[in-house]
């Protein structure tokens, strides 16, 4: 399973963080959110120790997702050294997120 990120933890784990780090914006109620859950899962176990791969449930923790313009979920960011470097809206392939994270390692 991703790491479950909140509010309260953004700052460490995602911001303060010297691996990549991939942040999937998502809701339970949401039909897209569902089909993404899984492969963020999947990237999280093979880039384990290499890049930070987390879940925002925007229901629960809306600051970050305000601050860095999520209107639309699923949302992935990528950010490296605490800024974003790459953004994706909605449901895309595996292979989109495993390019965005390779690049940056």
């Amino acid at each position: 399973m991703a790491l479950a990120i909140t509010d309260a933890t953004f700052d460490e784990v995602v911001l303060k963080s010297d691996k990549p780090v991939v942040v999937d914006f998502w809701a339970a109620w949401c039909g897209p959110c569902r089909m993404v859950g899984p492969v963020i899962d999947e990237i999280h176990g093979e880039y384990e120790g290499k890049a930070v791969v987390g879940k925002v449930d925007v229901d629960a923790n809306q600051e970050f997702a305000a601050k860095y313009g999520v209107r639309n979920i699923p949302t992935v960011l990528i950010f490296q050294n605490g800024e974003v470097v790459g953004r994706q809206v909605g449901v895309a392939p595996k292979k989109t997120y495993t390019d965005a994270i390779d690049a940056l390692l």
